[in-house]
Parts: structure tokens; C-alpha cells; sequence
């Protein structure tokens, strides 16, 4: 394998070179792009918008804590004011206790979270995010994908059975965003300048590229295979992309089966994110209807969910539903409502 960005003890020793160079494949844009139809000329205008009032209520948050940290320190220090000398004593002290007690279970949860992390790299789920498509992205979608990129890390660090993840063909912009997250460089992941393709020139067989045009429809995850998502921002202008890309480097393809669990709206696209934590909830759970009700926003739902009654089981038992699921639908509605939707395999065409 490649170089990895991970914690300052857990460098890679081992590269992997291909055997042969791969036929190069060609993912450039046509040179002469089509002027914008209407309908595209609407939403571009409403995804201006909405990123104009993203940006005003990102700065209302920020003023309104800056505040709120304002009032509790005053707060604090009034309530020192008002105390005696042994009562202040007290108060500090116990305010010592509660944060030394909040970093060493910050520091427990971190210790557990490495564990699974490192178990999951020797024996666990491969699964990459290929990020090959930067060239054909604006910048502001460039930067979305990698807010989706962050927001995979963090689901898959909180799984009890996480997946090891792969970034390829991080380069260019990219790279430069990537690089701006907080603490990337210590993130417990592998990180690839190079396509899959190369980095994984021993595993071409185990190769599965996750796309909504397969005709192959996965069933299960093989711990053995290697499932590649596709990072591409608007893919209606791209329309196949990473299915042709597939069959031009000659590896396997496969599609999940959503439409064998509920039937999907007229928007038939998630994102990049919630494909990652369908993955990991399946591993959790090995219940691919536990893992598309809990992930799929409702609102991505027709008013029948259930399509074929027989699928309702898990592929070893039945997972009741929880209790708070109907929280779950609302906290990922909402933040799927922050992020642009990208190429990910729905069984359901485009």
C-alpha cells in the first residue's frame, strides 16, 4: 500500500507497485460545453441562494455563541464575586474535577475509537472514495464533497464495526482541501494520490465499483472485495461516468439494492456520505432494510416504502425497528438538506 495519513505511530511500511501500467482512462470534459437550459439556470440560482443563506446563518451561529460563551463567563465570574473563600475554593476545584473528568473520557472514547479503527484496517471492509473527478468539479463543489468526505470519517469512526477507508486520486484542489480540515493529517485512513486502479494493482479482482447503471445488484458485502463510491458533484452532467470508467479498466460493478426495500421519490440521488454510512450500517446490522430506513432521509421516500414484503428480513435475522428512528430521519434530513447530491449506485436509474 501507499503512504497513509494516519496517528504519528501508524505509518505504512509497505508499498504496492502494478504490475503493468493501466490504459489510461479518459474522464476529460467535452471541449465545448452546452449553454445551461433553463431548468439548470434555476436551480444554479437557487443553489446561489441557498449558499447565501447558508454563509448568513453560519455567521448569526457564530455571533450568537460568541455571546452565549460571553454570558456564562460572566456568569462565572459573578458567582466567584458572591462566594466566600472557601466556597470559591470549592467551585474551582469542582470545576477542575468535571473537565479532568470529561478529558479522560474523551481520551477513552479516542483510545476505543483507534482500536476499532486499526481492526478494521487488518481485517475489516475496504471501501474507497474515488475523488478522481476534481477536474471536472467547480471549486465550491470541490469543497462540498470534501465536507461529505468529513462527514464520512466521522460516522464510520463512531460505528462499532467500521469500514477502512480509502481517498484516491486525491490530488490538485483536492489535496488543498483536504489538507484544510482539522486534524486531516492525523485521520486514521488511507490516502492515495494514485487511482485505485494502481494503488490496488494486486486486488484488480476484489475491484467493485458501486454505480446506479450496473445490472448486478449486491446482495451481501464480501469482506474480500474492495467497494469503490464515486465522488462527483453534480453528476446530471455527467451522465454514466463512473460505470464507463469501470468497464474501461475492467473491473466488476455492482448497484444497491434499494428498489427490493422502498420505493424512492422523483430525487434519486444521495450523497457520497450517506452511501458510506448505508456500508457501515449493514455492517453493523447485516439488514439492508434497517440500513436504508435509517439513512434515507423520508422525504427521499414514496408514501409505500416496503416493496417486497419477503425482503424484510435481515440476511441472518429480523431487526426490529427502533424507537428512535423517526429522530434519526430528522437529524439526517436535515443535514442532508446542507449537502449537493452526488453519483451513487441506486438501484433505480438516473
Amino acid at each position: 500500500m501507499a503512504t497513509a495519513t494516519e496517528n504519528d505511530d501508524n505509518n505504512l511500511d509497505n508499498h504496492l507497485k502494478p504490475d503493468s501500467e493501466p490504459a489510461p482512462v479518459n474522464l476529460s470534459p467535452p471541449s465545448e460545453q452546452k449553454p445551461l437550459s433553463k431548468n439548470a439556470q434555476k436551480k444554479q440560482l437557487k443553489q446561489q441562494r441557498y449558499e447565501a443563506k447558508k454563509a448568513e446563518k453560519k455567521a448569526q451561529e457564530k455571533e450568537h455563541k460568541r455571546k452565549e460563551s460571553e454570558r456564562k463567563h460572566k456568569e462565572w465570574e459573578e458567582t466567584l464575586a458572591n462566594a466566600t473563600e472557601e466556597e470559591r475554593l470549592n467551585l474551582i476545584e469542582s470545576r477542575k474535577s468535571l473537565r479532568k473528568e470529561r478529558m479522560e473520557k474523551r481520551s477513552e472514547e479516542k483510545e476505543k475509537k483507534m482500536e476499532r479503527l486499526t481492526k478494521a484496517k487488518e481485517v475489516g471492509q475496504n471501501v474507497v472514495v474515488d475523488v478522481d473527478f476534481a477536474h471536472l468539479m467547480s471549486e465550491s463543489e470541490i469543497h462540498s464533497l470534501v465536507q461529505q468526505i468529513m462527514y464520512c470519517y466521522a460516522v464510520n469512526g463512531r460505528s462499532t464495526t467500521p469500514c477502512h477507508l480509502w481517498l484516491t486520486g486525491v490530488k490538485g484542489e483536492m489535496s488543498a482541501q483536504l489538507d484544510k480540515l482539522p486534524g486531516f493529517e492525523k485521520w486514521f485512513i488511507e490516502k492515495e494520490s494514485r487511482c485505485y486502479i494502481e494503488a490496488m494493482a494486486d486486488r484488480k479482482e476484489s475491484l467493485v465499483y458501486l454505480t446506479a447503471d450496473s445490472e448486478t445488484v449486491l446482495d451481501d458485502l464480501d469482506p474480500k472485495s474492495v467497494y469503490i463510491i464515486g465522488g462527483l458533484v453534480d453528476r446530471n452532467r455527467f451522465k454514466g461516468i463512473t460505470m464507463n470508467k469501470a468497464q474501461e479498466q475492467g473491473i466488476r460493478t455492482a448497484k444497491l439494492p434499494i428498489g427490493e426495500y422502498m420505493k424512492m421519490s422523483s430525487s434519486q440521488v444521495l450523497t457520497v456520505n450517506q452511501v458510506v454510512e448505508i456500508l457501515v450500517k449493514f455492517l453493523e446490522t447485516r439488514d439492508w432494510k434497517t440500513s436504508f430506513f435509517t439513512v434515507i432521509p423520508q422525504r427521499k421516500r414514496t408514501g409505500v416504502d416496503l416493496v417486497d414484503c419477503s425482503k424484510s428480513k435481515s440476511l441472518s435475522e429480523e431487526h426490529p425497528e427502533k424507537e428512535g428512528e423517526d429522530e434519526s430521519e430528522e437529524k439526517h434530513d436535515l443535514l442532508e438538506r446542507k449537502k449537493i447530491c452526488v453519483e451513487v449506485p441506486l438501484e433505480n436509474g438516473s
